[in-house]
Formats: structure tokens, sequence, C-alpha cells
């Protein structure tokens, strides 16, 4: 990640960070005030971004850091760990959203439900707005610095975003007469959070696997291959995804009767090409098989 993708990234993060304190406390405020279990447990979503986008910052941190004797790959893979840590969180944000509507939903059956107020409601409108917007900035920064920490920060921001939705429609079913959707809409918003906690933990896990390249961005490293003057066959070509980067191992068929020098050449090219138009390629080694 360059200097100034860096601290692009650096910059959203401490953003995010001030919005979801504000809007959790806000939340909290109006789930209380405005009898919604369901606005309560999004408040939860909101500070549960907080300690996400922590471990982010620490996360792009670490692993900006320089290669060193310890580590002479590099230390991207300590955004991938950021990014299984921030998807356990999801998960565990879910399991106590979820047992809390659950709970709920049982007084509710006995008849001891109350209906949330107008605050709630608001509550749950500025929250998608806010959310929804961070969702979007965050996404761009992400992609532009190819950070995953980032683009599983901006997932959170979209399923906070998604579960005031949630939200908004049991809040709004509440208080036309249906006071038990306030809870059933916690246990949505639960599923839903689940799900992008889960996502994101098998994202990184396969990153920390050496998982290889899909294979569109494959095809698009061996046609620049093969474009290359002098390359006769592409015999082998491997990929590992590490952290944010991709390391490449290419064998490629040469002439056998030109100098080694030549050979070299063309090995070169191949290397230099690679790593100067893919930036994510963190290196590229090549083997000449002669031909």
């Amino acid at each position: 990640m360059d200097n100034q993708n860096y601290k692009d990234s650096i910059k959203i993060s401490f953003i995010s960070i001030i919005i979801n304190i504000i809007l959790s406390v806000f939340k909290f405020i109006a789930g209380v005030i405005g009898n919604s279990s369901a606005m309560v447990s999004d408040s939860i979503h909101s500070l549960s971004d907080v300690i996400s986008t922590v471990s982010v910052i620490i996360g792009i941190n670490v692993s900006n850091k320089e290669s060193d004797e310890s580590h002479p790959f590099g230390h991207e893979r300590f955004e991938s760990i950021s990014a299984l840590f921030l998807g356990f969180l999801l998960v565990l944000t879910a399991i106590f959203i979820g047992y809390e509507g659950f709970s709920k939903i049982i007084i509710g059956l006995n008849g001891n439900i109350v209906t949330p107020s107008l605050i709630a409601l608001v509550a749950a409108i500025i929250s998608i707005v806010s959310k929804e917007i961070m969702y979007h900035v965050t996404k761009k920064v992400a992609l532009k610095s190819n950070s995953e920490a980032l683009m599983a920060d901006a997932w959170h921001h979209r399923s906070d975003a998604l579960s005031s939705v949630g939200s908004l429609i049991g809040i709004s079913l509440a208080r036309i007469g249906f006071p038990i959707f306030d809870p059933i809409f916690s246990l949505i918003i639960c599923l839903i959070i689940l799900k992008v906690g889960i996502y994101i933990i098998k994202e990184a896990i396969l990153k920390l696997v050496d998982k290889s390249c899909d294979k569109i961005l494959e095809n698009k490293f061996i046609n620049t291959i093969l474009e290359i003057e002098g390359v006769m066959s592409l015999d082998l070509i491997r990929t590992r995804i590490f952290g944010s980067k991709i390391y490449v191992e290419v064998e490629i068929g040469a002439d056998k009767n030109q100098t080694l020098e030549n050979s070299h050449k063309i090995a070169t090219e191949v290397h230099d090409t690679l790593e100067n138009n893919f930036n994510n390629i963190k290196h590229c080694m090549v083997h000449v098989n002669p031909k």
C-alpha cells in the first residue's frame, strides 16, 4: 500500500470510529427511551463497529511494515488476521443480539411487550442513511488501497445499515399494532450479521492458507506473459494470495539456441511486466525451460 492510500485508509478508519461512537450512543438512548429492543440491538452492533475499526487500524499499520529478518516475505497477512478477528466479533455480536431478541419474544408471547415510540423510528432512519454512506466511502478507499481489512469494515457498515432497515420495519409494524415484530426483527438482524461475519471469516481464512487467485485474474496474467516477445510457451503458473498481495511463480519456454543472457532478459521482461502492470503482485519468480 503506497503512502497516500495508507493515509486515506487510516483517515477513513478514524472517521468511522467517531461516527460509530455517536451513532451507538444515540441509538442506545433512542432504544431505551423509545422502548425498542431492535434499536438497542442495533446500537450494540454499532458499538462493535468501533472495536472492529480499531482492529482494522492495527492490521493496516502492521501489514504495511517493511520486511525484516523475522518476516522476510512481509507482514501482509496481519491484515487477514485483523479481518478474521472482525468476522468473529460480528458472529459474537449476532449471537448476543439473537439471544436478546429471543428473550423478548418469549416475554411478548406472555403479553408483556411495550410498543416502541417515534424516537426509535427516527434513530433507525438516521442510522440507515449514515451507515450506507460510510459503506460506500469505506468501500471506495478499500478498493483503491486493496485493503482486505478495510473492505471487511465496509461490509460491517453495510450490515449495520441492513440491521437498521430491519429495526425500521420492526418498529413500524410494532407502532401500528404488532409489537411482537420489534423483537422478531432483532432475530432477523442477528441472521444478517451472522451471515456477514461467516463470509468475512471464510475469506480471511482462504487468504491465510495460500489460496490461489481466481481464474479471471490468473488468465490476465497468462495473456500478459504470452504477449511478451521471446516467450514460446507458458509451461506452469502458480499463484498464492498473501494477505492483500499475490505471489506468482511461472515457467516459460524459450529458444534453447539463444544465449543465457538473452534467456535472462526474457525472464526479466516477464518479471517486470507482471509486477508493473498488476499492483497487487508483490513478487514474481520466473524459470526458463529450453525449447
